[in-house]
């Protein structure tokens, strides 16, 4: 609770504080904005001018360019394929995975605990992991791309130490009242970990919509990528047909270069944007997980 009457020192220093926080939250906006506008404008525009909020000439040729395939609904329905069942994947390996480790009665835990530790050290890199995923007759399915991630260690840690912090009172009154180790998960762990579960849900969800490398390594039927590998492309054809404009027809149409890459900007963040306003108030408490333990 504040005072009612401030000191001149506390108002500078708040004063100070308010305008260093706006400072920083004016860099962080400006270039998003200026990625929108960017999208907007012609090609000639974003030559001539450095940086600009709103462009002059209001143009759609970028958004024109990559909307002009049917190609591009689909990859958004595989992206949202993939984002969904592998954030659910996520969530279910390393809530049910926390859990376990949760319990200090676990034959083992030391062990298992130390065996993901190490994972969040080493990896066997790119090539072996391939060859897992190849031996498994995965490669051209989308369980490739969801199931070497099924869980984060980092994630997992936080989780475990979540779940030790819950009261044990909750559970042995769940035991008495005849619960099982899932039902005491499902119907005492879990709607009081819906923070915990926003927060690391929104992360997973982010990682698989930006994924795109995983989808090139193993998705090699170009009908199964997803939005962010065909964004890929169609970055790369329009920088080729910029370059190889002058061997083209007089009357072919160069197709806009920076403003497709703003645009694709915009195309595959604002989707998963919009996801945010409906977790904000579990995910605001749920970045505090660790901060104060009382």
């Amino acid at each position: 609770m504040r005072y009612k009457y401030d000191s001149l020192g506390e108002k500078v220093f708040d004063g100070f504080n308010y305008l260093a926080l706006s400072i920083f939250a004016i860099m962080t906006i400006l270039p998003f904005i200026y990625i929108i506008s960017g999208s907007f404008a012609t090609e000639a525009e974003i030559s001539e001018r450095t940086f600009f909020l709103i462009p002059q000439d209001f143009s759609l040729n970028a958004y024109y360019y990559i909307f002009s395939s049917n190609t591009i609904f689909r990859s958004i329905g595989i992206s949202i394929y993939i984002t969904v069942i592998g954030t659910l994947v996520n969530l279910a390996f390393t809530l049910t995975m926390a859990y376990a480790l949760a319990r200090r009665s676990l034959l083992g835990r030391n062990v298992i605990m130390n065996l993901v530790i190490f994972s969040m050290l080493f990896s066997g890199g790119m090539i072996p992991g391939y060859l897992v995923v190849k031996s498994l007759g995965l490669i051209n399915t989308y369980s490739a791309v969801i199931l070497p991630g099924a869980i984060s260690a980092f994630i997992l840690i936080i989780t475990k130490n979540f779940f030790q912090q819950l009261p044990p009172g909750l559970e042995e009154s769940a035991r008495i009242d005849g619960c099982t180790d899932l039902g005491v998960l499902w119907r005492i762990v879990l709607p009081l970990s819906k923070p915990v579960i926003a927060t690391f849900g929104l992360f997973y969800a982010v990682g698989h919509w930006n994924n795109f490398f995983s989808s090139l390594l193993y998705l090699n039927d170009h009908t199964m990528w997803p939005l962010q590998v065909l964004l890929r492309e169609i970055v790369m054809l329009s920088q080729l047909a910029v370059g190889d404009v002058g061997n083209m027809d007089p009357n072919f149409v160069t197709p806009p270069d920076q403003s497709v890459k703003m645009a694709v900007i915009v195309v595959g963040t604002v989707p998963i944007l919009l996801v945010y306003p409906f977790i904000q108030k579990h995910f605001a408490k749920g970045v505090l997980l660790g901060s104060i333990k009382g």
